[in-house]
């Protein structure tokens, strides 16, 4: 098997654990009638998710920085269909969310060592390539993952799904051992060094865009099924074609990001970005009664959140050159740590406020990227101006 496939059956690896991670968003109001909880206590289970994976990953990479990675891969997947099987079978929301804890453990394993083998095994010259190509597979999950778990939830049941995926959990384990090459483990990297990097100040700042970014895209992704539901009157069959559109949208605006960082730097690219994504959650919240607005500004609102990822990766990478790696695992950790938070906040504003607000306070929270950005992210910093392959990264 030429290296080339060996790198897609790691994609498709990965888009099996995104699946896993943002399928919630997408049957939260089924897992909330059957559990008998609220909407609120069903969203949590992403920020247990996006929570545990943001600090467990970093620990357990450290202490398996040894290992040989085919064996690391084997044995977080293990642990990842065991969690799967176990969200299939025990009752409850408690054994439910210490399943998804399980689950989050080795999805955050399996990704990273995804991307650590793709590297390793890529022909000379292509590492970065390889690394997208992993990184597409965990994106497309949100274009086929959360709308086709939703179809089959409305089908059967929302358990499923998860059953549905330790299955093929099992398959991928099988076709890793047949398929994927031995591969050595790297040289721990010192946990002072990492931190090191987190006395510069415009790198916490950076750090904040994406937190901020992401926590407001998250706030109002949580609650994505139900406020379609509820608010937006849509039904069963128009909520999966607009996750499928929404999507798609992400894909198509992550590769466009990458191409406008080329041409026209990473701080217009990001503002017009940002921009965009605060006005769709404005707009979506005064037009949210109207199917025909609804659809376009869904749409628009993810393509334009996306667009922002692989330009923030790239940005962060030009910061510490030498410590691209540590600077794209800090990045990958706030980012969950900002799913959890969004996620959270969230549910407080469901609670408090109510499940119509959650898009333009989204669009409050995002707001707050753009303000860090137009300070430090300037064309006068030699970094923003500077033109990379960001959709490589």
């Amino acid at each position: 098997m030429s290296k080339v496939w060996k790198i897609y059956i790691l994609a498709l690896i990965s888009f099996l654990v995104g699946t896993s991670e943002y399928i919630i968003a997408g049957i939260l109001d089924k897992i909330s009638a059957s559990l008998a909880i609220s909407v609120v206590a069903a969203g949590q289970l992403i920020t247990v998710f996006s929570l545990v994976y943001a600090l467990g990953t970093p620990v357990l990479i450290a202490l398996s920085a040894r290992w040989e990675r085919r064996r690391l891969l084997l044995f977080a997947l293990g642990l990842f269909v065991l969690a799967n099987v176990l969200a299939y079978a025990l009752p409850g929301y408690g054994l439910f969310i210490a399943a998804r804890i399980l689950m989050a453990l080795g999805a955050g394993v399996v990704v990273v060592t995804a991307l650590t083998v793709a590297a390793k095994i890529a022909p000379p010259g292509k590492q970065a390539s390889a690394i997208a190509t992993v990184v597409m597979g965990f994106t497309a999950s949100l274009i086929v993952g959360v709308p086709v778990g939703r179809m089959i939830a409305a089908a059967y049941d929302w358990k499923v799904v998860f059953g549905g995926i330790g299955a093929l959990g099992l398959v991928a384990m099988l076709v890793i051992s047949l398929t994927i090459p031995q591969t050595e483990g790297d040289v721990p990297i010192p946990l002072r060094q990492q931190v090191a990097l987190l006395k510069r100040p415009k790198i916490v700042l950076s750090l904040l865009v994406s937190f901020f970014w992401l926590g407001g895209y998250s706030l109002a992704y949580t609650y994505i099924a139900p406020y379609l539901l509820t608010v937006a009157r849509m039904n069963e069959s128009t909520l999966n074609t607009a996750l499928l559109a929404f999507g798609i949208a992400s894909l198509v605006g992550s590769k466009l990001g990458g191409y406008s960082t080329d041409r026209r730097g990473v701080y217009r690219t990001l503002m017009s970005g940002m921009a965009l994504h605060i006005v769709t959650l404005f707009l979506l919240s005064l037009a949210v009664h109207s199917t025909v607005f609804v659809f376009p500004l869904l749409i628009l609102w993810s393509f334009a959140a996306w667009s922002s990822g692989p330009t923030q990766q790239y940005h962060l990478v030009t910061m510490a050159p030498e410590s691209s790696g540590i600077m794209l695992s800090l990045n990958s950790s706030v980012m969950q740590l900002s799913m959890a938070a969004g996620a959270g906040i969230g549910g407080i504003v469901v609670n408090g406020v109510s499940l119509d607000s959650v898009t333009w306070i989204g669009g409050f929270v995002v707001a707050i990227a753009l303000t860090i950005i137009f300070p430090v992210y300037r064309p006068s910093s030699s970094t923003s101006v500077r033109a990379g392959k960001a959709h490589q990264v």
